[in-house]
């Protein structure tokens, strides 16, 4: 499968890059957008099934009984090509609107 990652795919393998539970995944991904990008829990459950389905993230539990998630190796290269990706992205549209204003930042 190499389809793009969503936005909240993309959001929350970033933030599973260290183990974390429900309630801190929405808090992180609140942190890394600076508020700017929230996700629901029904959202958020959703697309974690997606991602372990798809072997990108495992899941555990911890003492207390909560489900701890964590980025795979797996997932941690569909990371790297989507950040790669982006990147392509941002540097074309970066050019391309230089070029529009005539090279004026």
């Amino acid at each position: 499968m190499n389809e793009p990652l969503t936005d909240s795919n993309y959001l929350i393998l970033l933030a599973l890059l260290e183990p974390k539970h429900g309630y801190a995944i929405m808090k992180d991904i609140s942190d890394i957008t600076e508020g700017n990008v929230s996700i629901g829990p029904a959202s958020m459950y959703t697309i974690l099934k997606k991602l372990l389905k798809n072997e990108w993230i495992t899941l555990e539990q911890d003492d207390d009984r909560k489900k701890i998630y964590l980025i795979t190796d797996s997932g941690i290269k569909k990371l790297e090509e989507e950040v790669e990706r982006r990147k392509l992205f941002y540097l074309a549209g970066d050019r391309l609107l230089s070029e529009a204003r005539g090279g004026q930042n």
